[in-house]
């Protein structure tokens, strides 16, 4: 069986690159961070040293794929022009930065259509994210946009398999994308990945709308709501209303043998990051 990508967003204190040394330390093979603060307009400067440093790191490491996420503040389909033209601005940052990194994948909430309908949304993010890519898309090898599912919260763009799809198809000719799904999201979305059944019923829900090669990373994350309940709130590994069983299921996937699989779990006592790795790592067969 091929060898699973597992990892966790990790801290970038200390220098962007020291995630690639907590990755090695903890026993992850691939990793999610920040490239700046996720709750501030203004962008951190990545340092040229550190970005080589990373690369030269997870080479060392066979560390691989760098996801970076883009930061929370980040509307593309916002109803407010002053928004979106600041959210086009921070995510073309957040592109240079990725790019900078060598990060494989940018994954991207695709915002919050409220005050709009859920078409002119659509519209609004597909064209946003074009036009953040104006003059980079010929430097772009091996980076995929990603849009992640939400938990399908009232005006939150992406709640459902079919709107993360249409926007990916809105963009295949204008943006390398592809999709990010995340295990809670899609629990409190009311998709079954519990039960046997509904785990292939969702799969094939999945392969009908955007196409299993379309998903690149898997949100490794348990969830302390209930299935349906649309409540964002991710829970340890195995100690939510997911449970061990769906995180089995899916790391041994062989569908699904090409995506990344990076926990965003909670960190309540040291030692937690290291810990749903070595779940995680513990669920794959063989």
């Amino acid at each position: 069986m091929t060898k699973r990508r597992i990892g966790i967003h990790l801290s970038t204190a200390g220098g962007v690159y020291k995630a690639a040394e907590r990755a090695h330390d903890i026993g992850a093979n691939t990793f999610q961070i920040f490239s700046s603060s996720p709750r501030m307009w203004r962008p951190a400067r990545l340092e040229e040293t550190h970005c080589l440093q990373m690369r030269e790191l997870r080479k060392r490491y066979d560390c691989w794929p760098l996801v970076v996420h883009t930061s929370y503040l980040v509307n593309l389909c916002s109803q407010s022009e002053e928004v979106r033209t600041k959210s086009i601005a921070a995510f073309r940052g957040e592109i240079e930065r990725a790019l900078a990194l060598g990060a494989e994948y940018l994954v991207l909430h695709p915002g919050s259509w409220r005050g709009l309908t859920r078409e002119e949304g659509l519209r609004l993010a597909a064209e946003s994210i074009a036009k953040s890519l104006d003059g980079v898309a010929e430097e772009i090898c091996d980076f995929k946009i990603l849009i992640e599912n939400t938990a399908g919260a009232e005006f939150s763009l992406g709640g459902s398999f079919e709107q993360v799809a249409e926007l990916i198809h809105r963009l295949r000719d204008k943006a390398p994308v592809g999709a990010c799904l995340d295990t809670c999201h899609t629990h409190v979305a009311g998709y079954d990945v519990v039960s046997p059944e509904g785990y292939e019923e969702t799969v094939c829900r999945i392969e009908a709308t955007m196409g299993l090669d379309a998903v690149r990373v898997w949100h490794m994350n348990d969830a302390k709501a209930p299935r349906g309940s649309k409540l964002d709130r991710h829970e340890n590994i195995g100690e939510g209303t997911i449970g061990l069983g769906a995180f089995r299921r899916l790391l041994n996937d062989e569908r699904f043998a090409h995506c990344a699989f990076v926990a965003e779990t909670p960190v309540d006592e040291p030692g937690d990051d290291a810990r749903n790795v070595s779940v995680l790592r513990g669920l794959v067969s063989g």
